[in-house]
Formats: C-alpha cells, sequence, structure tokens
C-alpha cells in the first residue's frame, strides 16, 4: 500500500510557487504523486515563469484530477502566492497544507512524518537546525551563516521557541490558518516565514519541529535577494511592537 491510502487519512494541499522551475517541477510532482495518494493534492502558483513552467503543469494535469494550477500575472512574491494557496485550501475543506519548494530543496518522503506529526501540532516546520545540529547540504559557508545567525536574531528579539524560524517546508492544519487573520500577513520571502510562525505562536497554536536535511538547487536559480534579507531584519522589530500594542491580531 502507498502511502496517503488510508480512507481516514486527512486531506492535504501541497503548494508550490514557482518562477521559472521548468527543470523542477515535472520530476517533483511525479515523485509526490508516485508516493502519495488518494488524500493529497498539489497547487502549483506560478508568477507567468518565462520557462514554460505552466505549460508543463497544465500538460501534467490532463492525466491528474490531483494537480491544480493558479497562473498569475507576474511576480508577486512568494508570500502572496502562499497566502493565495491557504485560502484556495480553506474554500476547498483542506485539512491540512503544507509549504514546499519547487527546486527539490525539500524532500517529499518527509511529507508523510510531517502529516503524522500534525496529528498533535497546530503548525509543523522542518528544521535544518535542530540543538547544535546543521542539516544543509551544497551551501556555500556565507548563506549558511547568514541563515544560522537569522535564526537566532529572530529568536532573540521574539522570544520564539522556533529553532528554524525563516524555514519554508511546513505544515499547517487548515484550522489554524482559518484563526488568523491573513489579511493581516504582509511579509515576503524569508520574513513570511518569520511572520507567519509568530502569528501562530502568539495565537498560543502548538508548534512542533522535525530534523530534515535541506539540499541547495542543483539547476535553476535561488530567489534570495538582498531585499528579502532586509526585510527579515526589521520585520522581527515590527511584530514584536505589533504585539506589545494589541495590534498583532
Amino acid at each position: 500500500m502507498r502511502q496517503g491510502d488510508n480512507s481516514d487519512a486527512r486531506r492535504c494541499l501541497v503548494v508550490v510557487p514557482t518562477y521559472n522551475e521548468a527543470e523542477n517541477i515535472g520530476k517533483l510532482l511525479d515523485d509526490i504523486f508516485s508516493r502519495y495518494t488518494g488524500h493529497l493534492d498539489v497547487l502549483v502558483i506560478d508568477d507567468k515563469s518565462p520557462d514554460g513552467t505552466a505549460a508543463l503543469v497544465r500538460r501534467v494535469q490532463e492525466k491528474n484530477a490531483r494537480l491544480f494550477l493558479i497562473e498569475r500575472p507576474g511576480k508577486m512574491g512568494l508570500g502572496t502566492a502562499y497566502i493565495e494557496g491557504f485560502r484556495f485550501a480553506i474554500r476547498r475543506g483542506y485539512d491540512l497544507v503544507v509549504e514546499m519548494d519547487a527546486d527539490y530543496s525539500h524532500d517529499p518522503a518527509v511529507l508523510a512524518t510531517m502529516m503524522e506529526k500534525a496529528e498533535e501540532a497546530d503548525l509543523v516546520i522542518g528544521s535544518r537546525y535542530m540543538g547544535n545540529t546543521v542539516n544543509v547540504v551544497n551551501w556555500p559557508l556565507g548563506r549558511l551563516v547568514l541563515s544560522k545567525a537569522a535564526s537566532i536574531y529572530t529568536r532573540m528579539i521574539t522570544g520564539m521557541p522556533v529553532s528554524d524560524p525563516t524555514g519554508g517546508y511546513k505544515c499547517f492544519r487548515v484550522s489554524t490558518l482559518e484563526a488568523l487573520d491573513l489579511d493581516r500577513v504582509k511579509s515576503q520571502g524569508y520574513s513570511f516565514q518569520i511572520e507567519m510562525n509568530y502569528r501562530v505562536w502568539k495565537k498560543g497554536f502548538v508548534i512542533s519541529e522535525i530534523p530534515i536535511v535541506f539540499v541547495d538547487r542543483t539547476v535553476g536559480k535561488s530567489k534570495m535577494t538582498r531585499k528579502n534579507i532586509v526585510e527579515a531584519i526589521w520585520i522581527v522589530w515590527w511584530l514584536k511592537a505589533l504585539s506589545i500594542t494589541g495590534r498583532l491580531h
């Protein structure tokens, strides 16, 4: 029996934002759908990739009713893509929503563990940094130091007990997302992950982390920009200020 064949399983939607991921998306979709059946669907949100990513997804859609595609008019940001995916999941009555990168840095095999862990947690984070362990492959030292420093900085300023607050491999209960005011979420990039974690934590929901191995992309280009880094630096102070003044929720 393949993963996901349990008739009592909760319905899960995996949201995959894309921009120029034609080299990765076909293999990723094949991997997900071959591993999981029945109760796991995938939503690709494409920001008008000039490399034909959306066209590839449409061809897979012709043979797979569990694949959905939203095509947007241009690059609108990671945060807005995930918010659109969350709203899609809420409207369609899913129980779980997973955030997942398209570049294979997130191993599809971990989905089963994340969904299982969501039985006891409202948000499950696939963590690259737990304890003294760093599970990152193929990153240059400078980027690794920056990412780890961002995690420490975020915990120091916000007090949030999350080892990897900028990690992007996550599983939310849809009921948790319904309890948040998604219209108030404004961040993009790394800071979107920080903001969502913070809002979930401040609502008193249970956050759990599981260890993952993050493997940097082998094809395509990273979407991280200087703007993302700057936003992540000040967003923690903004969130803390909102919390102190009672304007977070």
